[in-house]
């Protein structure tokens, strides 16, 4: 009986932790016989607690005397002091909650209710899992009342239960050790598949020689920051390298468009692609030649494994969502984002924009080692680029780790960081040699956990929104001298291209 008095003293406790049932009539799940023999395993056994420290928290103990007995074994263990059934009743004791647990009694209970502890980690798995579900079932308790009310905004909380449930499924989120022989196994392999190829790269290639030969190619697992200040090219420098990843090397890649829709994306991928002014091709004003050139080079985007989601706000959650299916539906192996301040961390509230940067920033590294791609994300710098001047020092306009915008976190996590600059923008022509920088952009590697730093320099096609090796103007120059003798050989009537199909 609920209510009668217990040969332990636990009868006041029990009232309030006997079994409760939920509004639709179930029990909460739980597990008391395997919290009662854990508990007791980890009094009998000097070195049980460090087996499941990492696995159990107060709060997963359904029972409330439980969940006070693990606190007092905790903090036992905090102070690096001996734990056994005298210690754990002097530590409740001071805490003032010896009667609240059942007294002493209670305590010699537990000990006597398990031989060993050799099936410890296997019994505090399924406490833990019990403790998950309950937490699962609070959360879609407190998200189904609000739902209910008619009051509530759905988009805000739609935002709250992506929140809340990223929060849940990040602290539950455990990988557990590897000995170090397998793993140099697999280092080993790849260093050999390394060597095995005659570029030297070890990652994905990205297309432009002299950064895929600092960088190796972009390594799985690592978090890379392209950061400019805006009208830099950022995006333009993304979609240059999906591209090449995607075209040449027949990369799948994937592109999470914050800023613009994917029709305005795919547009700008084809002005790129064919080498036709963007304007141009808005208005669909083509020259004949141009005409010729568009259907040449737009058949190498057909069926180029490139993946565009243009979700707004995107939410950290959303993201880890869609990347999972990608990987797994698609084999995607990159994965970019353009940009990182405009994300949000799953509708969590934060004191400042800066730790939710943090958050996100630190997500993205999460999702980079959990999926073991590298994550490309853009990011804007702040207006310290801008508000130093060229007169006191030449090189005042190149962007600086500092000047990275909201949140130092950014640096912290990022593996690589690689700023564009393009002095023309402001007006410098030349560099300190002396060299026409005019349409040229620096690829700068600030950064670079793994290897070493330095600056990279690209053509930049304005007006194609296209970065490219320098050693491809010549070739281009070249394809276009050609496309312009052919185009008296196309008819009169493709002028309109009424014929074309849409991409």
């Amino acid at each position: 009986m609920a209510n009668e008095e217990k040969p332990n003293g636990r009868n006041s406790r029990s009232k309030k932790t006997s079994a409760p049932t939920e509004a639709i009539g179930r029990i909460q799940p739980q597990a008391r016989e395997l919290e009662e023999a854990v508990l007791g395993a980890l009094m009998l056994e000097k070195d049980a607690y460090p087996l499941v420290s990492e696995m159990l928290k107060p709060k997963s103990f359904y029972d409330k005397s439980h969940e006070l007995i693990f606190t007092a074994i905790q903090n036992l263990a905090v102070n690096q002091e001996p734990i056994d059934i005298l210690t754990v009743v002097e530590q409740l004791r001071k805490s003032g909650d010896l009667e609240a647990v059942g007294g002493v009694s209670y305590i010699a209970q537990l000990s006597q209710k398990v031989v060993s502890s050799a099936h410890l980690e296997y019994h505090a798995r399924i406490v833990a899992q019990k403790a998950l579900a309950r937490e699962l079932i609070s959360f879609s308790s407190v998200i189904a009342s609000k739902a209910f009310d008619e009051t509530n905004d759905v988009d805000d909380l739609m935002q709250e239960a992506e929140g809340q449930l990223f929060e849940i499924s990040q602290q539950n989120l455990k990988k557990d050790f590897t000995a170090i022989t397998p793993i140099i196994t697999e280092a080993i392999n790849l260093i050999n598949e390394a060597a095995a190829r005659t570029d030297g790269m070890s990652g994905l290639a990205s297309g432009f020689k002299k950064l895929d030969k600092i960088t190796a190619g972009w390594q799985n697992s690592d978090l890379v920051i392209i950061a400019a200040r805006p009208a830099m090219g950022k995006t333009a420098f993304v979609l240059s390298m999906a591209k090449n990843m995607a075209v040449s090397f027949n990369t799948p890649v994937a592109v999470f468009s914050l800023e613009m829709s994917n029709v305005q994306l795919v547009t700008r991928l084809i002005t790129n692609v064919t080498e036709i002014k963007g304007e141009t091709i808005k208005s669909g004003q083509l020259q004949r030649h141009e005409w010729a050139q568009f259907d040449v080079r737009i058949k190498q985007l057909y069926n180029a494994p490139i993946y565009v989601d243009d979700t707004p706000s995107l939410s950290v959650f959303e993201l880890r969502t869609k990347a999972r299916r990608l990987v797994k539906e698609h084999h995607v192996k990159c994965i970019i984002i353009d940009y990182l301040q405009l994300m949000k961390a799953s509708g969590m509230a934060f004191c400042s924009r800066e730790q939710e940067v943090s958050i996100i920033s630190r997500s993205l590294k999460g999702l980079a080692k959990e999926l073991n791609i590298p994550i490309i994300a853009l990011s804007q710098l702040n207006r310290g680029v801008e508000n130093r001047s060229v007169k006191d020092d030449p090189n005042a306009k190149r962007p600086q780790l500092a000047d990275l915008r909201e949140s130092g976190a950014i640096e912290q996590d990022a593996d690589i960081v690689c700023f564009i600059h393009r002095p023309e923008y402001y007006n410098l022509l030349q560099d300190s040699d002396g060299n026409d920088v005019r349409g040229k952009a620096e690829i700068i590697i600030a950064k670079h956990r793994n290897g070493s730093t330095g600056v990279v320099r690209l053509s930049f096609k304005s007006d194609f929104i296209r970065f490219q090796n320098e050693d491809e103007d010549q070739i281009a120059g070249e394809y276009q001298s050609r496309m312009n003798s052919q185009s008296n050989m196309i008819p009169p009537e493709r002028m309109k291209r009424e014929d074309v199909v849409p991409f």
